[in-house]
């Protein structure tokens, strides 16, 4: 069952001083929508890149959040004047009150998350701890065009029993999604913007990527 790849955190706890995040934040269109004293939950944070990134740009309430203990134990190295909290397992209850953050950010997140069920249990997680009217900003990979990821979507297929699933050489498995699912996924949420930048992976190749904005109905 592809539910069952959902916790890959042997894989993460494996590459975790060694793999470098590149999916850019934007984080102009963050500020439009954000007060720098906003309570923002940086959810799959990894080593903390992204949550620097925010202090940098001015932001002081960020809380990182993971489940993979190496990189929690990275970034509370690279970065420690940052808040790290540990997440006890992939799809677990986070550990924080009803509506109590401002903003949540999935920066590459979806992607290390292969079955339906888990992204919806995930998003429903997050909609409880978001404030009404609270900002969802996910940004993570479309489904590819090229050669390469048509053909690993094509050989994974029937394996896993969705396009866009695949498996690295390593082991870990990975989705890319449609938009369609996308806007599925996010339904109970209110549009703000949807931008399709062009980025560069963690292992170096060229990507579609999407920025998906929203917000939580009152």
């Amino acid at each position: 069952m592809i539910h069952d790849l959902d916790n890959q955190n042997d894989y993460w706890n494996k590459v975790a001083w060694e793999k470098s995040f590149s999916l850019p934040v934007n984080l102009s269109l963050l500020q439009t929508h954000l007060a720098l004293d906003s309570k923002i939950l940086d959810y799959g944070c990894g080593y903390g890149r992204v949550s620097q990134e925010l202090v940098t740009s001015g932001y002081s309430e960020i809380v990182g959040l993971d489940s993979s203990v190496e990189m929690i134990q990275r970034g509370r190295q690279l970065y420690p004047k940052l808040r790290f909290d540990l997440l006890d397992g992939e799809g677990a209850e986070l550990p924080y009150d009803d509506t109590f953050f401002d903003a949540v950010l999935l920066i590459a997140v979806l992607t290390c998350i292969p079955s339906d069920k888990g992204q919806q249990n995930l998003i429903a997680e997050l909609k409880r701890v978001l404030r009404p009217g609270g900002i969802l900003y996910t940004s993570d990979y479309t489904l590819q065009k090229d050669e390469r990821n048509r053909q690993r979507y094509g050989e994974y297929a029937a394996r896993f029993g969705r396009h866009g699933v695949f498996q690295l050489p390593e082991g870990a498995v990975f989705r890319h999604h449609s938009m369609e699912w996308i806007k599925l996924l996010l339904a109970d949420f209110e549009t703000l913007s949807i931008l399709y930048p062009r980025v560069i992976t963690m292992n170096g190749h060229e990507a579609r990527a999407f920025q998906y904005l929203c917000r939580k109905r009152d």
